[in-house]
């Protein structure tokens, strides 16, 4: 019987974990290998790292630091969590744990414009596509921008990202834009280009990220596609937990659940979508785990 078991390996979970290991309690963290933070090239907006940091060593540290803590770590896909009186039971596709109680950071998946993978991987890395305006906007300073989306979404990203350059331009995914009168004047006030699609033919010619569109061929110094994303919520909405409308999980101020006992922290809670901020619900998270586990075991003496 574990005091918590964390499902997710990214900056929530394993803030989480070594706020855990400290409190001496007896956890177990499950990651499946697939945290957004580890495609990040690198992040200048994380504080403590004035050169930057890539995802993948930010997730390294932190990894090594919840293993000096003895934070166990296990490789595997969560695939259900099962309410049982006052306890969990957690399933994986090969075992079965139980928990007194389970924090969730599973976080959340870009939705991403169709191309190969390995484009798409050296085209993120070379910073031609880019996912996080708030992260990176600063290195797009008065670069030319194309956005990928549509409607109140990729209007929303465009103007965003208006306060870093005059050069931005909208591409619609698919055939035409699908913008209410409201977007399409707010785009034009903003000086904002819209151009149909659909969208294709990718590639990176001469350090620019190019696209086939109805305008013909575009080229980009960065380009942000705003396509949505896909939350990774499932895991508490099957358990009974509350999510919103848009499928993110409700929580209190504690990062308490609608479901006595069950947590969540980061990009799977509505709000900020920034390591920093997952960093803070999973503290928060941890330590209200850790009081209300004490005062659980000061009842029954």
């Amino acid at each position: 019987m574990h005091d918590c078991v964390i499902i997710g390996g990214g900056p929530a979970g394993l803030t989480s974990a070594i706020y855990l290991a400290r409190f001496h309690l007896d956890i177990l963290l499950f990651d499946n290998g697939s945290s957004r933070a580890a495609l990040i090239p690198c992040t200048h907006n994380h504080a403590g790292f004035p050169g930057g940091i890539s995802g993948k060593d930010l997730l390294g540290r932190m990894s090594e630091q919840a293993a000096s803590f003895g934070v166990r770590r296990h490789h595997a896909h969560v695939t259900g969590i099962e309410p049982q009186e006052d306890t969990f039971l957690v399933r994986t596709s090969d075992m079965e744990v139980q928990a007194r109680t389970v924090l969730l950071a599973t976080g959340v998946v870009n939705n991403r414009p169709d191309m190969d993978d390995a484009l798409h991987d050296r085209a993120l890395e070379q910073g031609l596509l880019r996912y996080c305006p708030i992260c990176d906007g600063y290195e797009v300073t008065d670069k030319r921008i194309g956005v990928i989306g549509t409607g109140s979404h990729g209007m929303r990203e465009a103007l965003f990202l208006r306060g870093y350059s005059r050069d931005i331009t909208l591409i619609a995914p698919d055939a035409e834009h699908m913008l209410d009168e409201e977007c399409a004047a707010a785009l034009d006030t903003a000086g904002i280009a819209r151009v149909d699609g659909p969208c294709g033919g990718f590639a990176i010619e001469d350090g620019q990220f190019a696209m086939d569109s109805a305008a013909g061929r575009l080229r980009f110094d960065s380009v942000y596609p705003a396509l949505g994303s896909k939350i990774r919520s499932e895991l508490a909405l099957a358990a009974g937990a509350r999510g919103t409308d848009d499928g993110c999980i409700v929580t209190d101020e504690h990062q308490r659940t609608t479901l006595p006992g069950l947590y969540a922290a980061g990009d799977v809670v509505r709000g900020l979508d920034q390591i920093s901020h997952a960093m803070g619900q999973a503290g928060v998270a941890a330590t209200t785990i850790r009081n209300e586990l004490s005062e659980r075991r000061a009842l029954r003496r």
